[in-house]
């Protein structure tokens, strides 16, 4: 494993994790339709410089001219992701508003064990290392999201909706992916997911352009480290790189969006919700071990 590319996959998931303070911090001035809107096409433009750097350095290999086969692909990938991604980060925005960052983290990383399950729909092979994963994560959502009271909060179900449609996003993506540019892919689908959200936001909220001030580093966290930066880490760092590992390093997202919570929101868990935690992390690592079918090689997020 070269030292490098953990470094990058290491600094990803810190950005990823700590991403989820700026969406919660976020929405003290805008509502989550608008926040999500305007991070997305913040996300969008980040990656316009990458696309353009990218294209000058493989023109010389692979030239500068699409099939238009690849085309179609690289737009219907990119509408599918961005309808899918308009709608998972919605149920996050809005999980966001009634539960807290570190326990939003945690859920949301429950994907990496929804992926190779959903994948079954796919005649993929899951091994029973996932179904025990599946299992002890059932248990870790169990202590992490309900209460003692047997009540479920509104916003960890929002959350966990999202989780479900993140997994099939990565699905998604899985299949688009190697037949076209991802860095290409991922620009459209910011674009499409942030016109999407500007939809319910004139409808439903009021964003004026103080809110937009007021809101401008967690908007900017979210749309260009988040998004744009963390996405190009991503893709170089797991170039060359065991996939297993690198999914391991990625999933620390869950412990570092805890831990910012705490640090940078005062949050505090109960022993109860870090009892889930420590389950939710156990899985995420156990789900990482049967290799092809668990193997998560794309994000968009948070």
């Amino acid at each position: 494993m070269r030292k490098k590319n953990a470094c990058m996959l290491f600094l990803t998931a810190f950005i990823w994790g700590t991403a989820f303070v700026a969406q919660s911090v976020g929405m003290d001035y805008l509502g989550p339709f608008g926040f999500n809107g305007i991070r997305s096409f913040i996300g969008g433009i980040a990656l316009l410089p990458c696309i353009y750097l990218l294209g000058k350095l493989n023109k010389g290999e692979k030239g500068n001219v699409e099939n238009s086969g690849k085309r179609k692909d690289l737009i219907a990938g990119g509408l599918s992701c961005g309808v899918i991604l308009f709608a998972a980060s919605s149920m996050q925005q809005l999980g966001l508003q009634y539960t807290t960052a570190g326990k939003a983290g945690f859920i949301t990383a429950f994907y990496i064990v929804l992926v190779p399950v959903l994948g079954i729909f796919l005649k993929q092979k899951t091994g029973w290392k996932v179904w025990l994963a599946v299992a002890i994560a059932l248990a870790g959502l169990y202590f992490l999201c309900i209460t003692e009271s047997f009540s479920i909060g509104k916003g960890d179900i929002y959350v966990f909706i999202g989780a479900l449609l993140f997994s099939l996003h990565i699905l998604v993506i899985d299949h688009f992916a190697p037949k076209t540019d991802g860095v290409k892919m991922s620009c459209i689908q910011f674009f499409v997911a942030g016109a999407l959200s500007l939809i319910p936001m004139m409808f439903w909220e009021t964003t004026t352009a103080d809110g937009i001030v007021k809101s401008w580093i967690p908007l900017l966290y979210a749309g260009v480290l988040s998004s744009g930066v963390a996405y190009t880490l991503q893709i170089i760092g797991q170039k060359n790189m065991n996939p297993t590992i690198a999914s391991l390093i990625l999933s620390l997202e869950s412990c570092i969006s805890v831990l910012a919570g705490w640090v940078i929101l005062g949050e505090q868990l109960s022993v109860r919700e870090s009892m889930g935690c420590v389950l939710m992390f156990v899985a995420i690592i156990l789900a990482q071990i049967p290799g092809p079918s668990s193997e998560i090689a794309q994000k968009e997020a948070c």
